[in-house]
């Protein structure tokens, strides 16, 4: 066993679309678990269209190709009797499996948990929804930005009241989609555990969108669930200690944080203010807090002054954390990125050779591209349920795949 690959052993069959639960299942195969990513013939995951860019020109967008490697791919479609029943018996030979239909959906073909359960009682079954299983918006349909909506998020993201652009934002990247996914994961192991060493049986995982937006809100929640107070919006500010807040410079924009004592005195040092390291309304953090315009107004006319990348070094000589507002191409330019391996290359059997996000966790982990639509079919039937050539034949006559 490859010393990273902690899941070789663990079957995936994973019958999700578009990002959350596809991110889930990439997860666990960057760590080694085997995953069967299930797709309609002819169209496959929608994700696979979410483009431009594509990476081949026309079918392997961005979009599919972020959460989809390490995985291999069959067509079968469910609604065919034979093609049910096909995953009814990869179902049996699987450690869990993962869906994102709306609730009720796979019931009516035989591939709900209470019917799987009864072909394969240790199975983990992981049912990835907008909205949850149960409750009156059970049955709605819903997408990220929804529930960065409905989950409160965006009430405390985006400009300030009463400055220009104000009002509620959204994330830009996905991010609700992608903590689902981080929360799955780390369900789907949690349940492995308990199967393996506790119980011996696997059991239904119900995991909502709006549940992990609401979750996520964290602290912001927390202090309103005490305060009764919601947080006001602020912009590219933090809601720790002052200052933790962008800075326009000269040129570009910086962010730092300075929130401990040591760091404030290293700040006021830097830029040339020792004499706010001690002002009674700076000083503490409390008093920052308390003051947090007047140190922000403060702030912002010394850093326009300079150019960003002199305050970077001499905030950094004090200790100050902070950081460019990086570009795109300066993330990957980055030599700390550079140095952690984040930007790996794989051969795309179409695309030839791209580059793929590493795995934070498993940086040099063996890494397979993202499969063509239906590119493992005959494979993994043969390999996994010894399916002989003239029986694939029928299941092609059939539709079923």
């Amino acid at each position: 066993m490859s010393e990273d690959r902690w899941l070789e052993g663990v079957r995936i069959l994973d019958l999700s679309r578009i990002l959350a639960a596809p991110f889930a299942t990439q997860l666990l195969g960057d760590l080694g678990a085997e995953v069967i990513k299930v797709e309609r013939p002819g169209d496959g995951d929608d994700a696979r269209l979410y483009g431009p860019p594509f990476a081949d020109g026309g079918s392997e967008s961005g979009f599919y190709l972020s959460a989809n490697r390490n995985k291999r791919s069959i067509t079968i479609d469910h609604s065919v009797p034979a093609g049910a029943e096909l995953i009814r018996e990869l179902a049996a030979r699987s450690d869990v499996l993962v869906e994102n239909f709306r609730p009720g959906v796979l019931d009516k073909y035989g591939l709900g948990y209470s019917a799987l359960r009864e072909v394969n009682p240790r199975l983990i079954y992981c049912s990835v929804t907008g909205f949850g299983q149960d409750g009156p918006y059970a049955d709605r349909a819903g997408y990220d930005g929804v529930f960065q909506a409905m989950s409160g998020m965006m009430s405390v993201s985006g400009i300030p009241d009463g400055e220009p652009g104000a009002g509620p934002m959204k994330v830009g990247i996905s991010i609700i989609d992608i903590l689902a996914g981080l929360y799955a994961s780390s369900a789907i192991l949690a349940a492995l555990r308990h199967r393996d060493t506790i119980s011996g049986l696997g059991r239904h995982i119900d995991l909502a969108l709006l549940d992990c937006g609401v979750a996520a809100l964290s602290h912001y929640a927390q202090n309103y669930l005490i305060s009764g107070v919601a947080a006001p919006r602020r912009g590219n500010g933090g809601f720790g200690g002052i200052p933790s807040q962008a800075f326009r410079c000269a040129d570009a924009d910086i962010f730092l944080v300075a929130s401990t004592p040591r760091q404030w005195a290293g700040l006021t040092k830097a830029i040339g203010r020792p004499e706010l390291a001690v002002d009674p309304r700076f000083a503490t953090v409390s008093a920052r807090i308390a003051n947090r315009d007047l140190v922000l107004r403060t702030l912002e006319d010394i850093f326009r002054q300079r150019p960003a990348a002199e305050w970077i070094a001499a905030l950094e000589a004090e200790d100050v954390p902070v950081s460019p507002v990086n570009s795109m191409p300066e993330v990957f330019d980055n030599p700390q990125v550079r140095h952690r391996g984040l930007r790996r290359s794989v051969h795309h059997p179409t695309a030839g050779p791209i580059d793929v996000i590493a795995n934070p966790v498993c940086r040099t982990a063996p890494c397979t591209p993202p499969p063509l639509l239906g590119q493992h079919t005959d494979e993994i039937l043969t390999e996994v349920l010894h399916k002989t050539p003239e029986e694939i034949t029928s299941l092609r006559e059939q539709g079923a795949i």
